[in-house]
């Protein structure tokens, strides 16, 4: 079985110097769903990881399959499915690393030390800001950095079942300024907020110094859509899959309305 985290490692592996790959794979650990290692059963909701203390100081561990989780050992382990958002968040300032597949074998068996953790998390901190312009004109969004738009398919892959499509086009505005313009179309209710956030760690992710990128909500039959439409780039959102019946979850934090808490 071959992950994103592995092909993201893979590509890193190659050219351990890039930085576009660095943050590519930062961008799919914050992303993925991990499973991480209990010292036991949660108590009240609230979770205690497993800690491991090596000559480097202390280390957690995570993997990003119950199958690779399941190469512990025999027999059940207790375990919660978290985000690598929230890990990297509750582990921030305690000083832990975080060991992701670990002793697995796998592309993507990598230590997180606690600094490398801080950096992800201040990160993903970065909140949109919300302003008001008036697009005077669209154009073509020339050669876009692959970068970017590795970025932003990889985010929009995400929104499935959120949205119908997006693209991107040049703008002006009647101000003066010229920049990029994002729209997201037809987003379900509730789901902007997200999404710009979304949108925003795309462009962070991509590595583009000084990159700014307007995101706005438009529904596809609009006039602003067809105009962006006319000489953009088109970006696809699957349809979100159907469902499959699976048992209930045995772990903790499996419970969006009831989440655990790190201790």
């Amino acid at each position: 079985m071959t992950t994103i985290l592995d092909r993201a490692q893979d590509a890193l592996a190659a050219d351990p110097s890039n930085e576009a790959l660095q943050l590519r794979f930062y961008h799919a650990l914050a992303d993925a769903e991990l499973f991480l290692l209990l010292d036991r059963d949660p108590e009240d909701e609230r979770i205690n990881p497993r800690v491991f203390d090596l000559d480097d100081g202390p280390v957690i561990l995570a993997f990003d399959s119950e199958d690779r989780l399941a190469s512990l050992g025999p027999g059940p382990v207790p375990y919660a499915a978290l985000p690598g958002r929230v890990i990297a968040a509750h582990l921030t300032g305690q000083g832990v690393s975080l060991g992701v597949n670990l002793g697995t074998g796998a592309a993507s068996e990598v230590l997180l030390p606690p600094e490398a953790l801080r950096w992800l998390t201040e990160t993903l901190d970065h909140v949109p800001q919300a302003a008001e312009a008036r697009p005077a004109a669209f154009h073509a969004p020339g050669a876009l950095p692959e970068a970017l738009t590795a970025a932003l398919a990889f985010t929009l892959g995400g929104a499935a079942g959120l949205a119908s499509g997006a693209v991107i086009a040049g703008v002006s505005y009647d101000d003066g300024r010229r920049g990029h313009m994002l729209a997201i179309l037809d987003v379900t209710p509730g789901a902007e907020e997200a999404l710009a956030r979304a949108a925003g760690e795309a462009l962070t992710f991509s590595g583009l110094e000084a990159g700014q990128m307007d995101v706005v909500f438009l529904a596809s039959d609009s006039q602003a859509a067809g105009a962006m439409a006319r000489v953009g780039s088109t970006l696809a959102i699957e349809p979100a899959p159907e469902p499959e019946a699976r048992p209930a979850p045995k772990g903790p934090g499996m419970d969006p309305d009831r989440p655990p808490v790190l201790r």
